[in-house]
């Protein structure tokens, strides 16, 4: 996990010298910070300032958790795992997750936005302060979240020389610079300085306001603004020039935005409004184009608002993208309501990202697959917002059946299992009358929840999903609920079952014409089984094959599981090199997708690896290492004798080299590790002193089952004795 998420600073901060300064003094007085004010007024842009400028006072961990573009209270605390970097395939709640995580850190958490959910961000602060003495929050919306020791900072907008400073640096950058007003000015005639006073006065000092006027300077002059400004607040004020409220200041200057934009721009921004989140240059040229919006005009009217500042543009891993600021997309919303037209817009964002979801399903298997899921981590805020859709009406209930089924390798395959089990349950829940969406989503929630270590869950969605597809006649359904159920059996040592039941899927597979990830890893599920049962031979030569077909089609996620099954072949025929090799690039895949079962499983062959190579201290410090991991990822080796065996084996030959208080020693510095130390260490193999002679001497392995009794034992003993985190 990176320490910080911040994002960097896209233009240079400008003023609020004394403000940054309180903010920095509270941060050190109290563990629960809020900065509140109006909406427009730099929150957010000071707070993240400030976390910046006071990162080493935490270690440098700091991290942001955005939760505007979050709609369901109920994934407050899933959004706030996202932030953390966490990856937790238990059965946790992700609250329990959270509070685990903090508990023994110091850390510095941010969260904007948060005024639509406070009902649940402020329990849920309280708790982690309350269990978390390292921890502080600061936070940034429009109301408090009124938890005992908060400490609120009141942002008023900007003074008249910072205010004049933003407007002309703003102006600058957008290639019309303005005049600087002196700081004791000569009096004389209405000047062009005077008017950039009026300007930011008539602006209440309110940041956005200042930077929507600066993005229409190139168009127009301070003196032809301050005109049409004081039409428009002639016409909301009811005549009175006087002071307007301030939260009517930044309405009045957006409507005045509104005003000067084309009525194709307005239109545009409207439909914007739908987006939760960053988005594509795509998903905006089929969400928003239709009546009166011609596809091949969406460009250039970005452009345009882009120019005005009322979109951003990000770079993501995924490429380009963009985001409609909340307080603008609010006034879009409202302009898009009026227009009768939100309902409609809502069903072609839904069925974009239902679209995209499919994409990237059959993208999966493909040299795309790293795209795949940088698009949709990207994606996840209107993935979200579809199903939210899906599942307010009932007779939508299909559709949400089918997204969260189809969203199968992001739960799976990129570390989300605990909330891809919240939306397949939440679909279940009724019936759809679209028997297809229903057993896909079945055999998905079997899946994710054997992955989660609940074998019962598992077995009910599994039996249910078999039962109907048999009466139904869907073949491919029935094939996917025999294949988990192998899966089941895998885990649990019952291999003779496993490769039963995985075979009869297989076979069900090659009729059918099915060729996919899932197809794929229901090979290696049947190598697995083969080697943990003493025929190393035959789980090569499936694991070759299936590592040819990858190679062919750019599959990535399936092959690191071959490669595992293939480095465990090398390491029992004493080829430690190149199970090594093996491992390290396994390693890296399971890493780059978060799919922490495969990591954990990949570094404890290492660890054996590693023992073998004469290095104990290093292969006991890599075991200590998937302590934390399995904790995130379920039951320690799932329970399972012949996944258990590596381990067992491991800290048998380490203990004989070093003696069980060094072995101990070493593993506890594992431990302390976080989730990239660990893979770091993983691939680094640094070489100790020569001090495992007596590891060398085992010499390689005969190839035999590992679910023995000796193994078994070990494995238990390892357990009741290493601590938990």
């Amino acid at each position: 996990m990176r320490r910080s998420n911040l994002p960097a600073e896209l233009n240079r901060f400008v003023g609020r010298a004394e403000e940054q300064a309180a903010l920095d003094r509270l941060l050190g007085e109290s563990r629960l910070v809020t900065v509140v004010g109006v909406g427009g007024v730099g929150k957010t842009r000071l707070a993240l300032r400030v976390a910046g400028a006071v990162q080493k006072r935490y270690g440098g961990e700091v991290r942001l958790a955005e939760l505007a573009p979050v709609r369901d209270p109920e994934l407050v605390d899933h959004a706030l795992v996202e932030a953390l970097g966490l990856t937790d395939h238990t059965l946790r709640a992700p609250r329990e997750v959270l509070v685990e995580h903090l508990a023994e850190r110091r850390l510095l958490l941010v969260l904007d936005g948060f005024e639509h959910l406070v009902e649940s961000c402020a329990p849920l602060v309280r708790e982690l302060l309350e269990h978390s003495p390292g921890l502080t929050v600061l936070a940034a919306g429009r109301r408090p979240l009124r938890v005992a020791g908060e400490a609120v900072l009141t942002l008023a907008p900007m003074g008249e020389a910072d205010a004049v400073a933003l407007l002309a640096e703003r102006a600058a950058e957008a290639g019309a610079p303005v005049p600087v007003p002196d700081p004791c000015p000569v009096p004389e005639p209405r000047a062009p300085r005077d008017a950039v006073r009026e300007l930011c006065r008539r602006l209440d000092g309110i940041p956005l306001a200042l930077e929507l006027a600066a993005g229409r300077l190139p168009l127009l002059s301070v003196e032809q603004m301050l005109s049409r400004l004081d039409d428009r607040f002639r016409l909301l004020a009811h005549g009175e020039r006087g002071a307007l409220p301030r939260h009517q200041t930044l309405r009045t200057a957006i409507g005045w935005s509104h005003e000067l934009c084309t009525p194709e721009e307005r239109l545009l921004w409207a439909r914007l409004s739908v987006f939760a989140g960053p988005f594509d240059l795509e998903a905006v040229e089929y969400v928003c184009a239709g009546p009166e919006l011609a596809q091949e005009e969406i460009l250039d009217l970005m452009g345009g608002l882009l120019a005005q500042s009322l979109v951003v543009r990000e770079d993501t891993p995924a490429g380009p993208g963009y985001r409609i600021l909340d307080t603008v997309a609010a006034y879009g919303a409202e302009w898009l309501a009026a227009l009768g037209d939100t309902d409609r817009m809502r069903r072609r964002h839904r069925d974009w990202y239902m679209g995209l979801a499919t994409w990237c399903e059959l993208e999966w298997f493909s040299p795309r697959q790293a795209e795949v899921a940088a698009r949709t981590d990207r994606a996840l805020p209107n993935l979200r917002a579809a199903l939210d859709l899906c599942l307010e009406n009932p007779e939508d209930g299909h559709l949400a059946q089918h997204l969260a089924g189809t969203l199968w390798f992001a739960w799976v395959g990129c570390g989300r299992l605990s909330e891809g089990r919240h939306w397949l349950e939440r679909s279940l829940a009724a019936e759809s009358g679209h028997e297809e969406a229903r057993l896909k989503a079945l055999w998905v929630l079997g899946y994710v929840t054997i992955l989660q270590g609940d074998g019962t869950a598992a077995v009910a969605a599994l039996h249910e999903c078999g039962e109907r597809a048999r009466a139904s006649g869907n073949a491919l359904a029935e094939a996917y609920a025999t294949h988990r159920m192998g899966c089941l059996a895998l885990l649990s040592d019952d291999m003779r079952r496993a490769e039963e039941l995985i075979g009869r899927a297989l076979a069900a597979y090659r009729t059918l014409g099915e060729l996919n990830s899932n197809v794929l890893m229901g090979q290696v599920e049947v190598a697995m089984a083969r080697a943990f049962g003493g025929d190393l031979e035959g789980a090569v030569a499936i694991c070759r094959e299936v590592r040819e077909v990858c190679e062919e089609r750019g599959e990535r996620w399936t092959r690191a599981y071959a490669l595992y099954v293939l480095a465990f072949s090398a390491w029992t025929r004493g080829a430690y090199g190149e199970a090594r090799v093996l491992l390290v690039e396994c390693v890296t895949i399971n890493h780059a997708f978060r799919d922490l079962v495969g990591l954990v499983l990949a570094i404890e062959l290492l660890a054996l690896v590693t023992a073998c190579e004469g290095e104990p201290v290093e292969a006991a410090v890599l075991q200590g290492a998937t302590v934390p991991i399995w904790d995130t990822v379920g039951i320690r080796l799932f329970g399972s004798g012949s996944f258990n065996g590596p381990r067992a084996l491991c800290e048998q030959r380490v203990v004989e080299a070093l003696g069980a208080e060094a072995y101990e020693t070493a593993l506890r510095a594992g431990l302390e590790l976080s989730l990239d130390a660990a893979v770091e260490r993983a691939l680094a193999h640094r070489r100790g002193p020569a001090l495992g002679g007596a590891v060398r001497a085992a010499g390689p392995v005969t190839p035999r089952p590992f679910r023995t009794a000796r193994a078994t034992e070990l494995g238990n003993a390892e357990a009741r004795r290493l601590p938990h985190r």
